[in-house]
């Protein structure tokens, strides 16, 4: 049975990222602006060398990577994430990589993954983007919705429907930078603080140099990268759990009531009990989800399931457990659990549902 301890180089590492983002990426998050793209903080992310470690990158490193990030700072682990998630399909495609990749790296260019629309999002097959022929290409027409870093991205990633009917079949990618003609969007306003938005396509042109992979294989494309990301996904939970339990035992040794420090309560110790022992849960679960996805195991898509699931479910006990032994304090507006309480919501959702990762362990159980 592997054994997931870190070795003393990977610990050590993670002290000095977990460093960085509290002494040099929380000012520059600090000193943004909610809900849009904080280039400096991209530009902190390329400097110190965290941006080029998603490119390739083993999954248990990026795993460690946003981990320690969340425990730290949630907005420098989002932005470097968005950065992944938007340009790692580009691996796919030698000459859009060459292109892009170093602008990505150095935090020069802000990347988007596109594929959710109003009417599909978990059922991502069901996307309805047309891409129509034209002379050189084709022409994108429609909406996606609830895209991080939209409309503020300077290359998207999207997902379209090159033939009609066809499902899973029938869907290409495209790489789309932001000043093509036609290509508009606008801001929505969402609990999570990080960057979300819509895109209209009103004929946007692409050509063969824009596709990423093949022709109508863009669905292997999306599900190459989210199978890539979800169990970090996790790990990003996992940073959000620790740092909520972190900051409830500091609260429960250091306040009194009733005559003694909370932790001296039973129902408050019992609780730091049952946070401890599920994030440490959570934590080993994505280090083994990332373990498979780097050997290639066959239970690959099972234990990444199982590791955004149960870590997303985790943080979302463990951050409403902290507010609990916090009291009133914790939900004014500036708190670190009042951030994390807004932060720990959207992972349930994004890149596929809690609804879904039960859906494929059941499926592979049978399989």
């Amino acid at each position: 049975m592997a054994s997931f301890a870190l070795d003393p180089e990977q610990l050590k590492w993670c002290a000095q990222v977990r460093d960085w983002a509290a002494e040099r990426l929380r000012p520059l998050a600090e000193a943004g602006e909610p809900g849009r793209v904080n280039r400096p903080l991209l530009a902190a992310l390329g400097e110190l060398g965290l941006l080029a470690r998603l490119f390739p990158g083993t999954a248990l490193e990026l795993c460690l990577l946003r981990e320690s990030l969340a425990r730290e700072c949630t907005e420098a682990e989002t932005a470097l994430a968005l950065q992944g998630l938007g340009a790692h399909p580009l691996l796919e495609s030698p000459e859009l990589a060459a292109r892009w990749i170093p602008r990505v790296v150095s935090g020069e260019a802000v990347a988007a993954f596109a594929l959710t629309e109003p009417g599909a999002g978990s059922d991502a097959a069901a996307l309805e983007l047309a891409a129509e022929p034209a002379p050189g290409g084709w022409r994108l027409t429609g909406e996606k919705c609830w895209i991080s870093n939209a409309p503020e991205a300077d290359l998207y990633t999207v997902f379209a429907r090159t033939t009609p009917g066809a499902g899973a079949r029938g869907v290409t990618a495209f790489a789309v930078p932001a000043d093509r003609p036609g290509l508009g969007g606008e801001r929505l306003d969402m609990l999570s603080p990080h960057p979300i938005g819509r895109l209209r396509f009103d004929a946007v042109p692409v050509g063969e140099q824009d596709v990423i992979g093949e022709v109508d294989r863009g669905f292997r494309v999306a599900m190459t990268t989210l199978n890539r990301f979800r169990p970090s996904v996790g790990a990003f939970a996992v940073g959000m759990a620790q740092a909520a339990l972190d900051a409830a035992a500091t609260h429960a040794a250091s306040r009194t009531a009733f005559g003694a420090p909370l932790k001296e309560l039973q129902a408050v110790s019992h609780t730091l009990a049952e946070m401890a022992t599920r994030t440490e849960a959570a934590r080993l679960l994505v280090y083994a989800a990332a373990e498979a996805y780097d050997s290639g195991a066959a239970w690959t898509a099972r234990s990444s399931a199982m590791a955004k699931l149960f870590a997303t479910e985790t943080a979302q006990y463990a951050v409403d457990a902290a507010v609990q032994i916090h009291g009133a304090r914790a939900l004014e507006r500036g708190h670190l659990l009042e951030h994390l309480y807004r932060e720990v919501r959207a992972p349930r959702i994004y890149e596929g549902a809690t609804e879904v990762q039960r859906s494929i362990i059941a499926k592979e159980l049978f399989a």
